[in-house]
């Protein structure tokens, strides 16, 4: 299979002081393939949310290369990067960040409307997307009106509703009892295999990592091993 994500030797330093500095990257190097589910793990401070962050063109590198599909992206900027986070690469976060007066519906379209949808094509993408995840009896609910795992998938046909080809997910089961956590889940390997849709997910759960193709272990800022999931779809028994 192609890659659909690769990053070669990220580094990427903060300063939080004048002589205080974190190095969260130290020369990062991974392939995500198309079609993958891989988790991505690590005790906290490895640089596993950062490495995410900046393969989804949310954040920089201080050095090293993105490639998104086969074309470079850390030096996107203005209107082609904002092009391709709208269109390209769908986000899931741990805190759902649903606008809470807006309802199911509205929360999804409102990604599709940005992205340069009419009202009402927004709207029946929305409408899909939510059946899609199990909230059809469900769309005009407001986020106070559904549970944790009821707005996590909000949140996921929120990151569907542009066709992407790479969803991220920073700790998106992170805020979910166990079973939830497994339900959200089997959603998302459900959307990967009927949609081929490639998903990464930053996770401290070894459940989930479980449930994807594949996990990459990551330490000190950079990637130290990876482990492929026996009997998983990408790679079967």
């Amino acid at each position: 299979m192609a890659s659909i994500v690769r990053v070669a030797e990220l580094t990427k330093r903060y300063r939080l002081g004048k002589n205080n500095f974190v190095d969260a990257l130290r020369g990062a190097t991974l392939e995500i393939e198309e079609g993958e589910m891989a988790a991505i793990m690590g005790p906290s401070g490895s640089g596993k949310s950062t490495l995410m962050h900046i393969a989804g063109c949310l954040d920089v590198p201080d050095s090293g290369e993105v490639w998104l599909a086969g074309e470079r992206v850390d030096g996107l900027r203005g209107r082609a990067l904002t092009r391709l986070r709208a269109h390209e690469i769908g986000f899931i976060f741990q805190g759902f960040n649903l606008i809470p007066t807006m309802s199911a519906l509205e929360n999804v379209a409102l990604a599709a409307e940005y992205a340069g949808s009419s009202r009402t094509e927004a709207a029946r993408k929305a409408a899909v997307l939510l059946e899609l995840v199990g909230l059809a009896d469900r769309v005009r609910h407001v986020p106070t009106e559904l549970s944790g795992g009821q707005q996590q998938r909000v949140a996921i046909a929120r990151s569907l509703v542009n066709a992407p080809a790479i969803v991220m997910g920073d700790e998106p089961t992170g805020d979910l009892d166990t079973a939830t956590s497994a339900e959200i889940v089997d959603v998302m390997r459900a959307v990967n295999r009927e949609r081929g849709t490639t998903f990464v997910i930053v996770t401290h759960n070894p459940e989930v990592a479980t449930a994807c193709d594949r996990t990459i272990r990551m330490r000190d800022g950079v990637v130290e091993g990876q482990a492929v999931t026996a009997g998983s779809p990408a790679h079967p028994a």
